[in-house]
């Protein structure tokens, strides 16, 4: 969880404003480059999407692309070091087999303490174009500011979300009760994109049973206005009948999820949803009028916020954020790759 001064954001926001950065998708990691084998779904609507890098040199000529010399007049700054920077990219791109970098810069700015990174990155193949990207690392030496997205930063940058998540993710969850390799799925009941990812996450509790699988409520009533009533009707599903309840509560209701756009639509279809999952609607319907359960969305929501979630449907895998509707095979790659750096035994 980041929580920082005043002072220090206000830091933070004179540097966006004065020193040039490149957009980026909006998430917690260094998102993947261009043309990777890790192509992100469909957005949802209030994702921020843009090419997080821009072009360096024509396409190599062979599947191996062939990176410049650094100057070494380019170090310019001391910390951080370059190896703090490669573990750092190693965590968030080793997934990708075909990724390869290389720190081209770290130099100092006119912002006191404010280090600027320059990596040039590509994946191997015949179509391999290799991209600079730049990024700032703040004062305290923990943060980045990538595009318009403040990141944590270091050799283990997921270390401290994988802990909160651990300690507060209390959502029903499906597969072990184990903590050592938690997925988290963030979503929300009246979200197309968070429907279409539901098949990913049915195969990654088939492909992973040593994974304890949660589902967290992340309504966003500004765009889907039954989706907060969803989730009281969900908390209290679980409530009552507990996580097996829950997942065919859930997926009840993403079948049947048109019928949420309008206010007796949605009680239809959640009533239907609660019988499909061996509950009493009217019991249900009761609790989740109650302050109780309004409160326990609420935290839901918070706890998203806490770790950065600004976008549906997005899973961290053992702190590692990515949306849960990439294509299924990225997913895959990513669980075991963090599982195995995290020393996670998955037979």
């Amino acid at each position: 969880m980041i929580r920082l001064s005043a002072r220090f954001l206000s830091a933070v926001a004179l540097i966006v404003l004065f020193v040039p950065v490149l957009e980026a998708v909006a998430q917690q990691h260094v998102p993947p480059a261009p043309d990777s084998d890790a192509q992100q779904g469909a957005p949802a609507p209030n994702a921020n999407a843009a090419q997080p890098g821009t072009e360096l040199a024509a396409p190599a000529p062979s599947d191996v692309p062939v990176f410049p010399k650094p100057n070494p007049a380019d170090f310019t700054a001391s910390s951080p070091t370059k190896d703090v920077i490669d573990s750092f990219l190693q965590a968030n791109w080793g997934y990708a087999e075909n990724r390869m970098w290389q720190v081209q810069a770290i130099q100092k700015t006119s912002s006191e303490g404010v280090t600027k990174v320059s990596i040039l990155v590509a994946d191997k193949g015949p179509k391999a174009q290799i991209m600079q990207m730049d990024f700032f690392v703040l004062p305290d030496g923990k943060h980045i500011i990538f595009g318009n997205q403040l990141i944590n930063f270091g050799a283990h940058p997921f270390a401290e979300v994988r802990q909160q998540l651990q300690q507060s993710a209390d959502g029903p969850y499906r597969g072990s009760a184990d903590k050592s390799l938690e997925i988290v799925e963030f979503a929300d009941f009246q979200c197309p994109h968070c429907k279409s990812a539901q098949p990913n996450m049915d195969k990654l509790a088939v492909d992973f049973p040593k994974a304890r699988i949660v589902f967290q409520n992340f309504p966003i009533e500004s765009i889907h206005p039954e989706s907060f009533l969803a989730a009281e009707y969900g908390f209290c599903v679980s409530k009552m009948g507990g996580s097996t309840a829950f997942f065919q509560f859930a997926a009840a209701v993403f079948d049947g999820q048109d019928g949420l756009a309008t206010p007796d639509g949605a009680t239809l279809t959640l009533n239907s949803a609660v019988t499909k999952a061996g509950l009493d609607p009217a019991k249900v319907g009761t609790c989740a009028a109650t302050p109780e359960i309004k409160a326990a969305v609420d935290a839901s929501v918070k706890l998203g916020k806490d770790v950065g979630i600004n976008q549906v449907p997005t899973l961290i895998i053992n702190g590692f954020e990515v949306q849960a509707n990439s294509p299924y095979e990225v997913l895959k790659k990513i669980v075991e790759y963090q599982a195995k750096a995290d020393g996670v035994a998955l037979q």
